[in-house]
């Protein structure tokens, strides 16, 4: 199926700002029988049996959580509802370094707003800020503060939706951060904010690296100042109830993706791009144990949000080249950072700054922010909207 549904319009003031590169308008179009076939597929999934145990979630999603859910995204969710909400959002294609890339381009009706680009975790998508967005271009209209506007850029990383998959392995995310720093030199945009969380953690960082002298700050949501085992001799008594609270968290004890994924990618991608099910498992699966709320995962997330996210993977078969950044490393290691430009961070609940400061120059470490970070662009997008207001306000 191919990636760029684009129309053959032009957009003016995108080719303007691209110099001689393309950027071609884009908009989302799932064929008709394509959503046909996700019923049908739907409608005759061969359920596994319970095992003893399942119904607490103690074997993995429970049949009965996951029927439920898969009855509705057959017969209840409205995929041409959330695709025109989707592309409500103005959409681009462009190629950079060979690469077709997919972003979201929205720019702020405040003259004075600073430009940010966004970048998307797994397993996540562009999806993460559907929320996100109106906030942050428009604080006007959801009760926030003129003065800090964001024109919004959001990348869709390679491999994931509509950004076409690694052909080769060794990517690196230097390499997608080099990417992102053409993007938004080519959208003309000589200063600019980074943001990230999860995969974009590790990205965000190292576009300050590739363009020190246009990235004005990066804002990760966490990940930096985690202590590993190398670090615990050195830790106080109440840094080290820190690392064992985050030792005994649910998200660090699940599924291991890490090793699952850099072992076997291909041979589990054969399930999820044949069978919804399978692929809807996989996803509640990591976002139960991403989910460190406190609150079920239905009721931290919007049931049709979350299914977008789902849907945007199935549609664009992205579960097997999604996976790159696991199956093109050797080990697993938290974020560094970069002493290149000011870091905020969203909550350092979990983290010891003082970790993250030799890597970082931290300039924002709040403690009592609402909620966890990992998915707090779909949990409470007008409370991260307002921390990066907070954060790059003090970087203008």
């Amino acid at each position: 199926m191919s990636k760029d549904r684009g129309t053959a319009a032009t957009a003016e003031s995108e080719s303007e700002s691209a110099g001689n590169e393309a950027i071609r308008p884009f908009r989302i179009d799932v064929p008709r029988a394509e959503l046909d076939d996700l019923r049908d597929r739907l409608a005759r999934t061969r359920w596994a049996a319970p095992l003893p145990g399942e119904a607490d979630g103690d074997r993995g999603v429970p049949v009965g959580l996951l029927r439920e859910l898969a009855e509705y995204w057959r017969d209840g969710y409205d995929w041409r509802l959330r695709e025109a909400r989707l592309n409500a959002f103005p959409q681009f294609m462009t190629e950079i370094d060979g690469q077709d890339i997919h972003f979201l381009h929205i720019r702020s009706a405040e003259p004075d707003a600073v430009p940010l680009l966004l970048t998307h975790g797994w397993p996540n998508s562009f999806v993460e800020f559907a929320e996100l967005i109106g906030p942050l271009t428009d604080p006007r209209a959801h009760g926030g503060d003129p003065d800090r506007a964001f024109h919004v850029v959001v990348p869709s990383a390679p491999g994931f939706g509509y950004s076409a998959p690694p052909s080769t392995t060794g990517w690196t995310t230097d390499r997608v951060a080099g990417m992102w720093a053409e993007l938004m030199a080519r959208l003309g945009y000589r200063r600019y904010g980074v943001e990230g969380g999860d995969l974009g953690a590790y990205i965000a960082p190292r576009v300050a690296v590739a363009a020190p002298e246009s990235v004005i700050g990066v804002y990760v949501l966490g990940g930096l100042g985690f202590p590993t085992a190398e670090d615990v001799p050195e830790l106080t008594e109440e840094e080290r109830a820190v690392f064992a609270e985050l030792s005994s968290a649910e998200w660090m004890n699940g599924v291991d993706h890490h090793a699952l994924l850099r072992a076997a990618p291909q041979t589990f991608a054969y399930g999820w791009q044949d069978s919804p099910v399978a692929a809807l498992a996989w996803m509640v699966q990591k976002f139960r144990e991403f989910n460190s709320s406190g609150k079920p995962l239905e009721e931290a997330i919007d049931r049709d949000l979350f299914l977008d996210n789902v849907s945007l993977y199935w549609f664009t078969g992205t579960f097997g080249s999604s996976s790159w950044p696991m199956y093109d490393s050797t080990d697993f290691g938290w974020p560094k950072g970069q002493k290149a430009v000011p870091t905020g961070v969203y909550s350092g609940a979990g983290a010891i700054r003082r970790l993250a400061e030799r890597e970082n120059t931290i300039v924002h470490w709040p403690l009592d922010n609402p909620e966890t970070h990992h998915f707090i662009a779909m949990q409470a997008p007008d409370v991260l909207a307002a921390d990066l207001g907070v954060f790059f306000a003090g970087l203008r």
